[in-house]
């Protein structure tokens, strides 16, 4: 896990949902999935993309992100139903 501030106005940061338990982190293009796989997606300042790698379930459906405002990103995994809602994981020092 990446100790990084966050961004306010962007989706850098590390996110977590706080019904699974799960993060993730997003520097740039870069992305540390919730099962931990690290690899690149398709980055703008406030959305994400990238596709499930082998190892993860749904193994290779499309996840788009958008951040919603400061705190909140809403993440689509496939043709799932509902948007997931994550939140900023709290910075401790």
């Amino acid at each position: 896990m990446w100790a990084t501030p966050s961004w306010a106005d962007s989706i850098d940061g590390s996110w977590c949902n706080e019904k699974t338990g799960k993060t993730f982190q997003i520097r740039g293009p870069t992305i540390v999935t919730p099962g931990g796989a690290r690899l690149e997606g398709a980055y703008s300042r406030h959305g994400f993309q990238y596709t499930v790698p082998p190892q993860e379930a749904p193994a290779g459906a499309p996840v788009t992100m958008r951040l919603m405002g400061e705190n909140v990103v809403q993440l689509q995994a496939g043709d799932a139903g509902q948007p997931e809602l994550w939140r900023r994981c709290e910075q401790t020092s």
